[in-house]
């Protein structure tokens, strides 16, 4: 059984999880209207699905645990993007900001001696460490690229081999 506090925790996770699936797919359908952003909007496309996938993996450990997964409301992510590189560095910061949640109800399961909580928890631990890695890598590719135009097609063309060979290195 979950403590109130643990419940409470992993539901404010569920509605980050979830914020961050309307703040990617916000981005993808950016990049959609965009000329020459098809892959960018396809690697976001996929950012998002995934991150309803993380919600509803909270949401059912929630409830498999005697706790209620609470379906959250949402506010309306930023929709409009000054640029490709600002795009990435949203991404880079959300990755972040979703890491020490993470951390922080890691800590909180310990605190609480939530031993299955804690257990759990490691997969979003290690999927976190890959996702702010791939978020540093694209950032730092783009950095290099610049106003580089043949750059960013390159980028473009490559981002979802980025996301691949992620996958790759992953252990499921």
């Amino acid at each position: 059984m979950l403590s109130k506090t643990i419940q409470e925790a992993l539901n404010a996770q569920i509605r980050m999880e979830a914020e961050s699936s309307q703040a990617y797919l916000a981005m993808a359908s950016w990049a959609d209207i965009q000329p020459g952003l098809q892959g960018v909007s396809e690697f976001f496309y996929k950012q998002s699905d995934e991150e309803r996938v993380h919600m509803l993996k909270l949401i059912r450990y929630v409830n498999e645990r005697g706790g209620f997964g609470v379906v959250p409301p949402l506010l309306q992510p930023i929709i409009t993007f000054q640029s490709l590189k600002r795009v990435f560095e949203e991404f880079l910061a959300h990755e972040i900001k979703v890491s020490e949640s993470i951390n922080d109800l890691v800590h909180m399961a310990l605190q609480e001696k939530d031993y299955a909580t804690h257990n759990f928890l490691q997969w979003y631990v290690s999927e976190q460490i890959e996702e702010e890695r791939l978020a540093r890598t694209l950032n730092e590719k783009l950095e290099l690229i610049g106003e580089d135009k043949s750059g960013l097609y390159l980028f473009d063309r490559d981002i979802l081999n980025y996301r691949m060979q992620q996958s790759a290195g992953k252990s499921h």
